[in-house]
């Protein structure tokens, strides 16, 4: 049945109900209201809508909710807040509050990790941001950011790490120079450790302004001083990995310290090396693909007809690469990627008819010629994103990749001239890169890595490399201990505080407890030189593990069977084939310096790299 709407209504109410019609279509009882949705008979009155939303809201909740709360009433989930309540939301959290303490730290921490301006805290909408999560709390100042929050959150930071770096018994480090935007010159060390659970741990320690000119002894003096500021002694110094600058090498040396050369910068050299002296033969064919990449890059237009292309000839949607000269495996990878793309670059450049003149003109000489550069440099092309790695081991893949590239550089009767030049020049090169000190220490490293032992080892060399370390083992046995952390249960009965409800019981002291503290990890019935000989005849005896384990965890498990040994796997297993982890700092540093903070002062820089690289 057709029901009449009431006439001149503004409640959405009504949309739900109806008049029963008369016989000239007019409402025949006004107080009789019926419910369109179950024809039930609503008694109104007036223009009180009361009746009809009890209706709607007992036998129809659904579309009740829909409907908009009436004006003047109150829901059950929003009561009139009480006076003290309404009070409590309008204060704000006191300074000394433990609230406001855990916000203000929170926004500390989003400055430093996600690298913002401190101007961020003074823009309009991140104070509206914070006011709808927390009406209650009021952020500090800029000022107070950069000279309370941030420095306090250094501070705790450092001390973290430095409690962590006196308990290691050696440390490996990086280094590396680096210029800002505004051309001021930094640089930046970083630690390497195994912590007491075996894990690899690697932190930024500074980046230092440096002010002079960049000689040997002013390098040197800069990292004695950072070694000083973080309490490192000289002797906990595994090893320093660094790049082949002569200013730097000279400065370790200087020093006294153990250095390693980066192989990511022996093999960018040997690489260039190499091209360089094939030059006259791929000059033409290299220029040709920096001219392709370059008629891309400058015209939007071109890299939309690229797409098409692209799809056209069932190619990848990719970009072209343009090459790098720090880093040869851009090289590399702008080959290959216009090798790949070559039909589709051909077609955009044949449909071009306005510039068909200027555009570059590949010939199939010029692919000749890059198809040999491309199967010279395919062998080594992961090589240094390998050992580029900071949260593994890989100082001791260092001398099986040595080897490794040896093989599979190995000229082949297949190759062309120039693929065969290519594979013996970078040889030649990378072999005059690695003195007997630098074969020496990836000889103990390799020895010490259960992945791997004296595989790579020859014999006359194994017999040096095992009477080394047995020598340092017992070297390392007469040196003082590294003082142990106070366990919570020696510091609560330090301190005569009782155990609470919460906390769990505390275990009761025995004699065999005490006396288990003190009890040496090698029995003393066995002079230590016979010991240190006998764990190295019984570690070699057992079987290598598969190359994908990870090998601190198969010393975690068995420490214990080998301590001597074991203290010298977090010597050297610590160390870094690269120095990519410096150059990582400056990756986070030219986030930090941009043109908009271009006159940061040095010391803020160095907080707050130190704080996005380690929190």
């Amino acid at each position: 049945m057709e029901l009449v709407g009431k006439k001149n209504a503004t409640s959405p109410i009504w949309q739900y109900f109806g008049f029963t019609p008369d016989e000239k279509g007019e409402p025949a009882d006004v107080t009789q209201a019926v419910c369109r949705l179950c024809s039930k008979v609503v008694p109104v009155k007036g223009s009180q809508t009361t009746n009809m939303y009890v209706h709607l809201r007992s036998r129809h909740p659904a579309e009740a909710a829909k409907l908009a709360p009436r004006e003047g009433t109150i829901s059950k989930d929003r009561s009139q807040p009480s006076i003290i309540g309404a009070f409590s939301k309008s204060t704000k959290y006191k300074r000394n509050s433990e609230r406001w303490a855990q916000c203000t730290a929170a926004v500390s921490k989003y400055i430093a990790k996600e690298m913002v301006s401190y101007h961020t805290v003074e823009k309009a909408s991140f104070k509206d941001l914070l006011q709808t999560f927390d009406k209650q709390y009021e952020l500090p100042g800029r000022k107070y950011f950069t000279e309370t929050a941030i420095p306090n959150l250094y501070n705790e930071t450092r001390d973290i790490i430095a409690k962590d770096l006196k308990a290691a018994n050696f440390v490996a480090l990086t280094t590396d120079m680096w210029s800002s935007i505004n051309m001021t010159p930094y640089m930046s060390v970083t630690v390497h450790y195994i912590s007491e659970d075996w894990k690899l741990e690697a932190k930024c320690l500074e980046t230092t302004f440096i002010s002079e000119n960049h000689t040997a002894e002013v390098l040197a003096e800069a990292l004695s001083d950072a070694m000083q500021d973080w309490d490192i002694e000289p002797s906990k110094i595994s090893c320093i990995t660094t790049d082949n600058g002569a200013n730097i090498v000279a400065a370790i040396r200087r020093l006294g310290w153990p250095w390693l050369n980066c192989f990511g910068h022996n093999l960018n050299v040997a690489v260039n090396y190499s091209l360089q002296k094939e030059k006259t033969k791929t000059d033409r064919a290299l220029g040709i693909c920096r001219n392709i990449n370059g008629a891309f890059s400058h015209s939007w237009k071109r890299r939309q007809e690229l797409r098409k292309a692209q799809e056209q000839l069932n190619l990848p949607q990719r970009m072209l690469i343009t090459d790098c000269t720090t880093r040869w495996g851009s090289t590399y990878a702008m080959v290959v990627r216009v090798l790949e793309q070559l039909p589709a670059i051909k077609r955009v450049f044949a449909d071009d008819k306005s510039r068909r003149g200027t555009l570059p003109n590949v010939t199939w000489q010029d692919i000749a010629v890059l198809e040999a550069v491309r199967d010279g440099l395919k062998p080594v092309a992961e090589f240094t994103d390998i050992l580029s790695a900071e949260n593994y081991v890989t100082v001791s893949s260092l001398l099986p990749m040595l080897q490794l590239t040896k093989d599979i550089l190995k000229e082949e009767e297949t190759d062309v001239e120039i693929t065969a030049g290519i594979k013996r020049r970078i040889l030649e090169k990378l072999d005059s890169k690695y003195d007997d000190s630098t074969l020496q220490l990836m000889r103990k490293s390799t020895l010490l890595d259960p992945r791997y032992k004296g595989d790579h080892i020859d014999a006359a060399q194994l017999d040096v490399i095992k009477s080394q370390l047995e020598v340092e083992m017992v070297e390392y046995w007469n040196m003082p201990p590294v003082p142990i952390r106070v366990e919570e249960e020696e510091e609560e009965d330090a301190a005569g505080t009782s155990s609470s409800e919460n906390q769990p019981a505390k275990r009761i002291k025995t004699l065999g407890r005490l006396l288990g503290r003190a009890k040496p990890s090698v029995s003393t019935s066995t002079p230590v030189d016979q010991r240190a000989k006998s764990e190295i005849t019984s570690y070699l005896q057992e079987e290598v593990i598969d190359g994908d384990d990870k090998p601190l965890d198969w010393w975690k498990e068995n420490r214990r069977r080998f301590p001597l040994m074991a203290n010298l796997a977090k010597k050297y297993l610590c160390v870094t084939a690269t120095s990519t982890p410096s150059e990582r700092v400056f990756s986070a540093a030219g986030n930090i310096i941009t043109p908009l903070r271009s006159l940061l002062k040095p010391e803020k820089v160095n907080q707050l790299v130190f704080l996005a690289k380690n929190l």
